[in-house]
Formats: C-alpha cells, sequence, structure tokens
C-alpha cells in the first residue's frame, strides 16, 4: 500500500489563491474581512506567508463563499 504523500505546502497555496481571488474581484483584505466576520488583521495575517498561520476549514469555506469560489480553486498549484 502506498503512504500518502501531503503537501507542507497546501497553506501556502491557498494563502496565495485567497489573494489571487480577492485581489481579482476588486476586494481589499478589509472589505474581504468584513464579508466573513472576521478581523482585518486576521485576513492579513492568513494572505501573509510570513506568519504561517494556519486556518480553520470554517474560515477557509466562509473566504471561499465570499469570494464565489470553489474550495477545489482555491487548493490548486
Amino acid at each position: 500500500m502506498n503512504k500518502l504523500v501531503f503537501d507542507d505546502d497546501i497553506y501556502n497555496i491557498i494563502r496565495r489563491n485567497i489573494k489571487k481571488y480577492r485581489k481579482e474581484k476588486g476586494l481589499t483584505s478589509a472589505q474581504l474581512a468584513e464579508m466573513v466576520d472576521l478581523s482585518h488583521d486576521f485576513i492579513r495575517q492568513i494572505e501573509s506567508e510570513k506568519t504561517r498561520y494556519n486556518f480553520s476549514v470554517e474560515t477557509f469555506y466562509k473566504i471561499s463563499v465570499a469570494l464565489d469560489v470553489g474550495l477545489d480553486e482555491l487548493v490548486k498549484k
């Protein structure tokens, strides 16, 4: 049986995609924060690869709904 190998970089992929789709929608991080009922600082931390803050599946889902982007699109390299 093959062992599953997980991409340690998955949060960074999601971070980049959140930022990409947010900008494509013409939203600021503050506007996205308001849409998902989170603080502006929290959204900035999510998008920052320096912070390395991991976020919940619920937050991931809320952001995908706010951006009108499927979860699958946010995990694509």
